[in-house]
């Protein structure tokens, strides 16, 4: 399929039309010559295209679960509002938070609900627009991102990638210890070079900004902040790998990223300072499993996102087939200061592993946000950045609800890729949501359940069925003392699910569960377990 296909703005087109309102998938049809069938198949796929009926989402991730999100939903369908739940609106360090069309609300209260009268369209909040900006710290110019600074649209990072070339930009990625700050953790320079050893053309470059992990709003920030670092990154890893087209993939909650972008766009045109590159933005549409990169592909194709079978990578069979490079926010923002200072500079920021690291904080501290530290800092370290904890320390989720859940005997350990793995959490997105002994272990466990259950793409059994048993097996088995049968089906079930999903959602949806019964068996009637 080429790039100019017209299946490629199916989604796009949809989002014009109001989504799968009666006859629009008709008239996307007739648009764009793309069977009827098929347009709806991908639209419902996407809550924000399927459901547009709905009018207000109430987040009811962890962070917002914490801070009374089930209560402000509760108040709205008790009002008979067009309301549902959604797990993640990456604003968790002003929770609780909801979306009324597709704008972000935050500090959302009771009060705000229920003085409505209603209508939904009389909902207040503080609007997450692209003049508002969360807690990020002091303005440091040392650091390699330091969302502090004043944005500088004066290419100097790209233009000096031309004069030393890609061999020497990628070895000094390489030189850097550069990991994947999505996620995964995976060795950017082995991308890079993966892209740019195929012979096959053209190449491509995405950036994957569907942040929805629960507990992480840095991307938000990066974007908001320090749109100059994103594309300027971008417009160096294009130039090393020989790319024209470069596509933004972003959350369709991000209109103030969306909006930043588009102006950093605009202003690095004025000054012709990338030529030969064009930037794509593309919008997302509800959808947390596109976050995972082949997914994130069929997306951009106009496709239902579910993930795709590896191999092949996509550093071989990429968009539209074509060799593509997939790179998270912090990652590419994290290039220029590479460029300009050197591979090693960046190593040496790093407490445990290298570089510094944007750890997204929320729960029961007093200051909320996103803060670059160095990679291996310890929860206490980001706590104390934060302005410390509120109330005694029980538990915390160190990278999302993927890691799972860890007690306050962890505090210590560096929180990064290697030492988080050791204890079978994760950094992943490094998303930080601290706990107190106030705390529901159990009803915080259900959240994290309800989200993995509504976020599945339901393509693999494993996963599709497993997400499902693992929240039933808490509301149904777990409720008292548990049976050691009920804990090796549910030990069995991870397993399966581990081993047998297709993608990481899937292989990580059982941790909050396992993790919390390892660690506070007490919360299930249980003595703990080794």
């Amino acid at each position: 399929m080429a790039a100019n296909d017209k299946r490629e703005q199916l989604l796009g087109a949809l989002h014009k039309a109001g989504g799968l309102t009666p006859g629009a998938a008709a008239k996307v049809s007739a648009e764009l010559g793309v069977p009827e069938a098929q347009v709806y198949g991908a639209g419902s796929f996407y809550h924000l295209l399927g459901d547009s009926e709905t009018k207000l989402r109430v987040c009811t991730g962890l962070s917002c679960a914490m801070r009374g999100g089930r209560k402000l939903l509760a108040l709205a369908q008790d009002a008979d509002m067009p309301v549902a739940e959604c797990s993640c609106l990456a604003a968790c360090d002003r929770a609780p938070a909801l979306l009324k069309d597709r704008s972000v609300l935050v500090d959302v209260t009771q009060e705000n609900v229920k003085s409505a009268g209603g209508d939904w369209r009389n909902v207040q909040g503080a609007e997450l627009a692209d003049d508002w900006n969360g807690r990020v710290g002091s303005n440091n110019s040392e650091l390699p991102m330091n969302l502090g600074g004043t944005p500088s649209f004066s290419g100097e990072a790209f233009a000096k990638a031309q004069s030393i070339g890609a061999d020497e930009v990628i070895a000094a990625i390489d030189e850097s210890g550069l990991q994947g700050r999505g996620g995964a953790g995976f060795p950017a320079a082995i991308k890079w070079g993966g892209v740019r050893a195929q012979e096959a053309k053209p190449h491509y470059v995405v950036l994957n900004a569907d942040e929805g992990e629960p507990g992480t709003f840095k991307d938000r920030e990066l974007m908001l902040r320090r749109p100059d670092l994103v594309l300027e990154g971008l417009a160096i890893a294009a130039f090393c790998l020989g790319a024209q087209d470069v596509y933004l993939y972003l959350r369709g909650e991000f209109t103030g990223p969306w909006i930043a972008l588009e102006k950093a766009i605009a202003s690095f045109s004025e000054n012709k300072l990338f030529e030969g590159v064009s930037f794509h933005l593309h919008s997302g549409h509800g959808a947390y499993i596109c976050g995972e990169e082949t997914a994130l592909l069929e997306a951009l194709e106009g496709k239902r996102g579910m993930p795709r079978l590896k191999p092949p990578f996509p550093h071989e069979n990429g968009l539209w087939g074509k060799p593509t490079l997939i790179q998270n926010v912090e990652t590419i923002a994290c290039v220029p200061a590479i460029v300009l200072q050197g591979g090693a500079w960046f190593k040496a920021m790093g407490a445990t592993e290298p570089g510094t690291k944007l750890y997204s904080i929320s729960g029961d501290v007093k200051e909320p946000g996103t803060y670059e530290l160095p990679l291996g800092s310890t929860l206490d370290d980001v706590a104390a950045a934060a302005g410390g904890y509120v109330g005694e320390l029980l538990a915390f989720s160190p990278g999302g609800a993927s890691s799972g859940f860890l007690p306050a005997s962890e505090r210590k350990r560096a929180l990064d890729f290697a030492a988080l793995s050791k204890i079978g959490s994760m950094l992943g997105s490094a998303g930080v949501v601290v706990m107190n002994t106030e705390s529901d272990i159990r009803e915080l466990v259900r959240e994290q359940l309800i989200f993995f259950e509504n976020e599945s793409c339901g393509q693999c059994a494993p996963c599709r069925i497993g997400t499902r048993y693992l929240r039933e097996a808490l509301d149904r088995d777990l409720q008292g003392k548990p049976s050691e049968q009920s804990l090796g089906e549910v030990a069995e079930v991870a397993w399966e699910m581990n081993e047998g999903s297709i993608c990481g959602l899937g292989q990580a949806a059982a941790l909050p569960l396992t993790s919390a019964l390892q660690h506070f068996p007490g919360a299930f009637g249980g003595e703990k377990r080794k």
